[in-house]
């Protein structure tokens, strides 16, 4: 099961409510995503904005985990219009004080 914290960081991610969504994120939080890293709430607000823009897509939780004491993994089933049509991503979070210290998507 996963943390308040994260639930509602994925509800608010998934609908693509980046306000509600930046919540979650502490004020020095880091996300790496397709290889690249953003640091800080205007580089995160900014990659949520051209993530919730580029393509259309539903996303259904298929497993999670928790990998450590802080740190705890969501995978998701994508399918949408990206290339591929499909995929399986692993949300990997670290939480500090019920906030988002750092997220990687593989």
């Amino acid at each position: 099961m996963l943390p308040d914290t994260i639930t509602n960081y994925l509800t608010s991610h998934i609908a693509r409510d980046i306000d509600a969504a930046m919540q979650w994120y502490a004020p020095n939080a880091e996300v790496t995503d397709d290889g690249k890293t953003y640091h800080g709430p205007d580089e995160i607000r900014s990659w949520l904005g051209n993530a919730a823009s580029e393509y259309t897509y539903t996303a259904e939780l298929t497993a999670t985990r928790q990998l450590a004491p802080h740190t705890y993994l969501a995978t998701h089933h994508l399918e949408g219009n990206f290339p591929g049509g499909s995929a399986d991503l692993n949300f990997t979070f670290t939480l500090k004080n019920n906030l988002i210290t750092t997220l990687t998507i593989t």
